[in-house]
């Protein structure tokens, strides 16, 4: 590193000084605790979350807290020089306690395929993995146009991806999990609403008639799930004709290193329920 050392803008908008590149680091979000461990980085991670258990390694690392509430005691003892957290995964309450507590922070909010590269390039700087994350983004990139391109063959259906089935949940316009959507040349359940995950009535569920349904599963779910909890979505449209995707909860909702997996995944996913739809 440069011995003055380098300033990054957070996604707060916020200004933070870097004069050596951390040693002692805690993570408050899973897609942040993914990054460290794909940059190698594992060794310097102190502290991270009990949502934190991907990679298998990350299990074992010491934890301060979840996504609601922080062991700040455990935090003081860990002594680190940096905390990561992320907008959409962390309370500002947190936020707030850390800062009068004096420990040094930075902020990620991954909106999209490009705020999650801007994280992870940020990552790459703070961590001196610049070159890596470099050479990993021109792969994504290679395969996010790959896609964009073939999808622009799709008649564009409606796609509702839930979030959560009780209360039904679903990803809005405003969420990185939107890109998806967009991506594959499909449009969102609830692109008209400003919510980032809106939630729905299930009449409303049946009035929209969704094309294609994706339900995060951890592989017991199936279409059954579903309509033993509102048996009325028996009439949908993607129910009567098999065209409910379920995906892996972890891999489409964290907006870190994994997400052109998941991209990748919907995308061969809706070619297979679109190529069906044209026998």
């Amino acid at each position: 590193m440069e011995a003055q050392g380098f300033s990054l803008t957070d996604d707060l908008g916020k200004s933070i000084q870097f004069n050596r590149n951390p040693n002692r680091v805690i993570s408050l979000a899973p897609n942040i605790t993914e990054m460290l461990f794909k940059l190698n980085k594992q060794d310097i991670l102190v502290g991270n979350t009990t949502f934190c258990y991907y990679p298998e390694e990350a299990k074992q690392v010491n934890k301060v807290g979840d996504l609601l509430t922080v062991n700040y005691e455990r935090i003081i003892e860990l002594n680190p020089d940096l905390i990561l957290l992320t907008v959409e995964g962390n309370q500002k309450s947190v936020y707030d306690k850390l800062v009068n507590l004096g420990f040094n922070l930075f902020v990620s909010n991954p909106r999209d395929y490009n705020g999650i590269k801007k994280t992870y390039l940020d990552m790459g700087k703070i961590f001196d993995r610049q070159e890596f994350v470099e050479m990993e983004i021109a792969k994504w990139d290679s395969t996010f146009n790959y896609i964009e391109k073939e999808a622009v063959s799709f008649t564009p259906q409606t796609v509702m991806i839930l979030v959560e089935l009780n209360p039904i949940m679903v990803a809005g316009k405003n969420t990185f999990i939107n890109t998806y959507i967009e991506t594959c040349n499909m449009n969102n359940f609830a692109e008209d609403l400003l919510l980032n995950y809106p939630v729905f009535s299930r009449e409303v569920v049946i009035e929209r008639d969704p094309y294609i349904i994706v339900y995060p599963s951890s592989g017991k779910e199936n279409i059954k799930t579903l309509t033993d909890m509102y048996p009325e979505w028996s009439s949908l449209s993607a129910i009567k004709n098999n065209r409910v995707l379920f995906v892996d909860r972890d891999l489409y909702f964290r907006p870190g290193p994994r997400f052109i997996e998941a991209l990748e995944d919907f995308y061969y996913k809706l070619l297979a329920v679109m190529k069906v739809r044209h026998k």
